[in-house]
């Protein structure tokens, strides 16, 4: 097991930010919820508290205990995390007078402080908290203060304890990772050995020994980054035991099945491709409602790889292409999610079979993920794969499913998306696709005037899929687009140009 550093959640926005820093200074770090702490694991280096959407002086505000970490190993408080620090050792945390939101400027006062080393005075930091610090304890020493904000950043007296008001794992303070690297590098002593090579070969040597003398491993293939990254560990940890089970369910993009199937037996996985288009499309048949489509689906799909999954002699183990975000998720400092989308897992598939669960990727974060990936020589036409959601082309016909609808909007995906291609534009984009709307209008072809359908192109940048703003696309290749879906997919007269972000909208229409 690698050295950590632990991150104790309070609820912010920003926590996944902080391990996604550290991640990039190649040291291994966990988010656990604040009540949770896991400081007598000795490869603990070192402890972060985040911040937190509470205020230190609501009657409900979560305090951690932190009586073996303390002074022990090294701390650092974000925000809600520094108040804390403060509030719990005797000083005062009040609500804000000025404008403690945006960008500030910081003053260094120490230095020579570890924390600050390299980082010049008068760095922009981004603030966001609504109450400060007013008055600090006797053995808190400041060590950094904006205009508005005079206990900016601190340390305790004789103890590894530091605390900074400002968020330094957002893009807008600008030696943030200056400073977090300071922390985990100099202060924490992590020697920065986190990297997709070492992840390989302790995950290998880990699958290995959980399951040596058991039976045969199944995974379910989506032709996704996850599960075809998960099958190449388990292939190099396992080989011929591991049998992967990949099922065409008609709602993948034009001729994507046997595209990526070739790939797959190209990458020498022991794998079954199912054909089962009939059966989802019967399953959908008259269901409009989205969420009905995915539970249909799901259901579907349970059957199909539970029917696949029997012919198996001596399957001990399902392994499952989790990663950290669906781990972070479950283990909330607010709770599991309310909802679990059923294409996302089995169902109670493990359960049913007796089968043990294998995660290999649980511990990796999306771009990690793809680092690993090209580690292990995965072909860079899945690894730069764009995201596709499991229910697949379902959810991008609004309203009912029928094979004639999908037909058209093949035909339209598979226009859009090789001219992003061609027009080296698909890796600038995070997601691309096409959407059917059940909405005819009047057009001209020729002569004639036309009742026919509309879709819309939808595209976007993000970097986990978290947030997304709409991908600024050329006007001229929108135009090409349309007018070539418009030309050669019968049944289509009007191309739209999706242009919203997330929030408030989301990336797919259901």
């Amino acid at each position: 097991m690698h050295e950590k550093i632990l991150i104790l959640d309070f609820g912010s926005q920003y926590t996944q930010l902080i391990a996604r820093k550290i991640r990039e200074l190649n040291v291994y770090c966990e988010i656990v919820p604040f009540n949770k702490t896991k400081a007598a694991d000795d490869k603990v280096k070192g402890v972060i508290l985040s911040g937190s959407p509470y205020s230190v002086r609501d009657y409900n505000a979560p305090f951690p205990d932190l009586k073996d970490i303390k002074g022990r190993i090294p701390l650092l408080g974000i925000c809600y995390g520094a108040q804390y620090l403060a509030h719990s050792s005797g000083g005062e945390v009040l609500p804000s007078e000025s404008r403690e939101y945006g960008r500030a400027y910081l003053n260094i006062h120490d230095i020579e402080d570890p924390l600050f080393k390299n980082v010049k005075n008068g760095t922009q930091v981004w603030m966001s908290h609504g109450d400060t610090i007013v008055n600090i304890p006797d053995n808190f020493i400041v060590t950094g203060s904006t205009s508005d904000v005079l206990n900016g950043a601190f340390r305790i007296q004789d103890e590894p304890t530091w605390g900074i008001q400002f968020h330094p794992e957002v893009y807008h303070t600008a030696e943030g990772k200056t400073i977090l690297g300071n922390f985990v590098l100099n202060i924490c002593g992590c020697r920065g050995e986190w990297t997709p090579e070492s992840f390989i070969e302790s995950t290998v040597n880990e699958i290995r020994e959980k399951t040596a003398g058991s039976g045969k491993i199944i995974l379910g293939l989506s032709g996704g980054v996850d599960s075809t990254v998960a099958a190449s560990l388990l292939n190099r940890a396992v080989g011929s035991d591991l049998i992967c089970i990949f099922v065409d369910n008609g709602l993948l993009r034009k001729n994507e099945f046997r595209k990526v199937l070739d790939s797959y037996i190209g990458m020498g996985l022991n794998v079954r491709g199912i054909d089962a288009s009939d059966l989802f499309l019967s399953r959908l048949k008259g269901i409009s409602e989205p969420e009905a489509k995915r539970k249909a689906i799901g259901s579907a799909f349970i059957e199909v790889f539970e029917a696949e999954a029997l012919k198996i002699q001596g399957a001990e183990w399902l392994a499952q292409g989790t990663i950290y975000p669906d781990v972070i998720e479950s283990v909330s400092v607010n709770g599991p999610s309310a909802t679990i989308k059923s294409h996302h897992n089995v169902g109670g598939l493990p359960e049913k079979m007796n089968l043990k669960v294998i995660e290999p990727l649980r511990l990796l974060f999306k771009d990690e993920v793809r680092k690993v990936g090209k580690a292990l020589n995965v072909p860079e036409t899945i690894l730069n794969r764009h995201p596709f959601p499991g229910p697949g082309l379902a959810i991008r016909i609004l309203g009912d499913v029928t094979p004639d609808k999908l037909s058209i909007l093949k035909e339209a995906d598979d226009i859009f998306i090789e001219n992003l291609r061609k027009h080296s534009l698909y890796d600038q984009v995070w997601q691309a696709g096409v959407i059917l709307l059940p909405v005819q209008s009047v057009g001209v072809m020729g002569d004639e005037r036309t009742y026919e359908n509309a879709v819309v192109l939808r595209a976007v940048t993000s970097t986990d899929g978290m947030t997304a703003d709409f991908a600024h696309l050329p006007h001229d290749f929108l135009g090409l687009v349309a007018n070539e879906i418009i030309n050669r997919v019968k049944g289509i007269n009007r191309v739209v140009f999706d242009i919203s972000s997330k929030p408030p909208s989301t990336i797919e229409w259901e």
